[in-house]
């Protein structure tokens, strides 16, 4: 978790403030967040990382023993068999630190996001 004095202003900031055991995962998870969700605009959300087209995507976090994935309820709930393994609740799953990253899984719900995203837009549009 982040010290409360050290603010980041971005998210290579937060990863360089978050303990070092997480750094690794945290350039892993953010690289391929970038790649599944290309031209999505990188920002803070909540002290989080965050990646946004119009509205926020998803977003993670560093804790003490695990990497904190938010992409929303409907992302949790329509990747429910495939998360079977990780803590889950409502909008989140907790990845542990001593396990690798499930990268393929992670791509896969942020392009549900992403494609749902554009889908919830397009109702707006006139």
């Amino acid at each position: 978790m982040m010290s409360k004095k050290a603010r980041p202003k971005n998210i290579t900031e937060y990863i360089e403030a978050a303990p070092k055991e997480a750094q690794k995962k945290l350039r892993e998870m953010h690289a391929c967040i970038r790649k599944a969700a290309p031209g999505a605009t990188e920002g803070l959300k909540w002290g989080m990382p965050a990646l946004s087209y119009q509205r926020i995507l998803v977003t993670f976090a560093a804790f003490k023993n695990h990497i904190g994935f938010y992409p929303t309820p409907s992302a949790v709930s329509a990747f429910e068999n495939d998360l079977e393994k990780f803590v889950t609740a409502k909008g989140s799953i907790q990845f542990p630190l001593e396990k690798p990253l499930p990268l393929p899984l992670i791509r896969k719900i942020t392009a549900f996001r992403v494609r749902e995203s554009i889908e919830q837009d397009k109702k707006w549009k006139t």
